[in-house]
């Protein structure tokens, strides 16, 4: 059986990362989202299990101790966020893809132990619609939104460490474009080799 392919998608905060990732693995069975550890509080409507893992600090503490997550990090010194190398790994092993949403700094740690990670990173068609995207939200006042767009202009130098680029104008293109990279990174020959090895050897039999 084939090995999935682990992926990392990153993107400033207002570039549609999340609901991108959310289209794509509704339209393809074969693609699964992991789902991160955090010891932050359970927010209204989110499940224990779907959104995230939730879990208390000294559980998170021990699984780190045990070298348990592929990457993690602790969000503005106070809570933490990890993925756990085994979801991971059994994920791959039934040839499903999975993605994980993560920061570059995220994504950096993840190329760094697990050898043939894809890298996707989606931007923006400018400043000027990543700003009323992060306005349009309605939520923050206007000292925060020149602090989160800083922060993002910051984030979107990293693009150039992915292995592919995704610019998010039109969402519809852009979600194509992100099936077409998971889909060429199913034709390599390796995984074709694996998926259709009776085939193969059919064919160039003499």
């Amino acid at each position: 059986m084939p090995i999935g392919t682990l992926y990392t998608v990153s993107a400033p905060s207002g570039a549609g990362k999340t609901s991108l990732v959310k289209a794509l693995v509704a339209s393809d069975s074969q693609v699964k989202v992991s789902i991160s550890h955090t010891t932050r509080t359970k927010r209204p409507g989110e499940v224990h299990g779907v959104d995230y893992h939730f879990v208390a600090s000294g559980e998170f503490l021990a699984m780190l101790a045990q070298d348990a997550f592929l990457e993690h990090a602790q969000v503005y010194g106070d809570n933490y966020y990890g993925t756990a190398k085994k979801a991971v790994a059994e994920t791959l092993a039934s040839g499903c893809d999975i993605i994980l949403e993560i920061d570059w700094q995220g994504a950096a740690q993840v190329r760094r132990l697990h050898a043939g990670t894809v890298g996707v990173f989606i931007l923006p068609p400018s400043q000027e619609a990543l700003r009323e995207r992060l306005t349009g939200r309605g939520q923050d006042d206007q000292p925060v939104i020149d602090r989160r767009m800083d922060q993002a202009i910051d984030e979107m130098t990293h693009y150039v460490e992915a292995d592919y680029l995704v610019i998010n104008d039109d969402f519809n293109q852009a979600l194509a474009e992100l099936r077409a990279i998971i889909l060429a990174q199913r034709q390599r020959l390796a995984q074709q080799q694996l998926r259709h090895g009776a085939l193969l050897q059919a064919l160039l039999r003499r």
